[in-house]
């Protein structure tokens, strides 16, 4: 007997009110505010990497480079599964090499200026690591070093101090993350839309959802620029050996 179809956006939705109701029993039942941001932090965590295809992997992690400069700590460091041979873990905190990470997301109860500003320096301090990248030895041979992609950076909430919720001070905000390692690329605001930022345009363009759709519209934008980054570069092994070496 052949399997029913499946109703994708139905089901997506369905994902997205649970996932409103996590996140609202959250907020009203935690009055410590490290608490509550740990509860909503672990339901995103939890959902977008329930969703990832498995060559992904999402970590709240510090990001490292073979210098040994560190990052702020991420939220969500969406990072590869199979080609990341360092993983380091010390005093119960993740770190993960930079040449391994594909996006690197905020989460917030709510949008505003200050918490849009801050996701911008959270990814600039990573996208400002060094990563290395050496030649890729495969089946049939050698392939040259690959070139580095721009990380992608994001903004994940509950709702929105703006009114309207995405409207002209909220695109003015993502506007002003210009600066190459600082610029906002995608964020779902769970309750009232999510976007993407198409900062090839002049000015930059953003593309909003409607409420219902939010986070199928997040997690479809999020999957179609991971997959136009492709593969990570292979990671210069012996650049983070040397740091190790009197």
């Amino acid at each position: 007997m052949a399997a029913m179809p499946i109703d994708l956006p139905k089901l997506l939705r369905l994902h997205q009110g649970k996932l409103l109701a996590d996140l609202e029993l959250s907020r009203e039942a935690f009055e410590n505010a490290e608490a509550k941001g740990d509860a909503t932090e672990s339901h995103w965590h939890d959902l977008i990497e329930g969703f990832l295809p498995k060559r992904y992997q999402a970590t709240p992690a510090f990001v490292l480079d073979c210098e040994g400069n560190v990052s702020d700590f991420i939220d969500i460091v969406i990072h590869d599964r199979q080609y990341c041979p360092l993983l380091f873990e010390e005093g119960g905190q993740k770190y993960i090499p930079a040449e391994s990470v594909y996006a690197a997301l905020e989460v917030k109860q709510d949008l505003n200026k200050g918490h849009i500003e801050y996701a911008a320096a959270k990814g600039e301090s990573v996208r400002r690591l060094r990563r290395t990248s050496v030649d890729i030895v495969h089946a049939g041979g050698m392939h040259g070093p690959r070139p580095l992609f721009e990380i992608i950076t994001g903004i994940l909430a509950l709702d929105s101090e703006w009114s309207p919720p995405l409207g002209e001070s909220f695109a003015a905000a993502v506007r002003e993350t210009t600066g190459q390692d600082s610029r906002i690329n995608l964020g779902c605001c769970l309750r009232r839309g999510a976007f993407v930022v198409a900062w090839d345009d002049e000015p930059p363009q953003i593309t909003s959802s409607e409420p219902d759709v939010s986070l199928m519209f997040f997690l479809m934008a999020l999957f179609t620029q991971l997959q136009r980054l492709g593969t990570v570069p292979a990671i210069d092994l012996d650049a983070y050996g040397r740091s190790l070496r009197a």
